[in-house]
């Protein structure tokens, strides 16, 4: 069970949209490359961009609606930052640049950082540099919203949280994609669930009298 503020839900009973172990055979067919070098190999999808700038790949999918991604990430040594991921995402053909989406960042942030931003005005954000990150081990990373309400778990742990008073329409905004920004990061056994939740009411017990 994941506790938000107020709200609380248990990835295992959210419905599975869509998985994906990232074989060759079917990988151009559900992803779109808009940056950075992005290949699979047994099993992983490998994302290596040089730039200091986002290397993005996009799902073709639309996943419409709150969501939750799910998957296992690592950088690839020598590399040591920047897993990053997105959801309620879109490309802006006419700018070529990422549209509206929620990002989140492992290890990012230039700073060593967990974080979450909301593209593509990039005012909203929040970060935290109290994750001890272990570069090239695989951790199990959680993300998604709840009607902007974000999050970022690793390894079954929240880590941070972050409500959006004016959210991204999910309807139209339907992309889930991943990122690598100056980093050369692995991804594999991707699951994109439809988030199911529920409202907690919270009090403190008495403590004192």
């Amino acid at each position: 069970m994941i506790q938000l503020i107020n709200k609380q839900f248990d990835p295992d009973n959210c419905e599975v949209l869509h998985e994906t172990r990232f074989a060759d055979e079917d990988f151009r067919e559900d992803w779109r490359i808009y940056g950075g070098d992005w290949w699979t190999e047994d099993g992983w999808l490998n994302g290596k961009n040089m730039a200091n700038a986002p290397g993005v790949i996009m799902s073709k999918r639309s996943f419409p609606g709150n969501v939750l991604i799910e998957f296992e990430g690592r950088t690839v040594l020598p590399s040591t930052h920047d897993i990053d991921m997105m959801w309620n995402a879109s490309w802006d053909e006419q700018t070529g640049q990422r549209g509206a989406a929620y990002v989140a960042g492992i290890e990012g942030w230039w700073e060593g950082k967990v974080g979450i931003e909301k593209s593509p005005g990039y005012t909203l954000n929040a970060a935290t540099p109290l994750f001890d990150f272990d570069p090239g081990r695989t951790y199990r990373i959680q993300a998604g919203s709840i009607d902007g309400h974000c999050f970022v778990c690793v390894d079954g742990k929240l880590l941070l949280e972050l409500t959006d008073h004016e959210p991204i329409d999910a309807q139209i905004h339907t992309g889930v994609g991943f990122e690598a920004y100056a980093s050369f990061i692995q991804i594999r056994n991707l699951t994109v669930r439809r988030l199911s939740w529920e409202p907690i009411l919270r009090s403190y017990p008495d403590e004192f009298r």
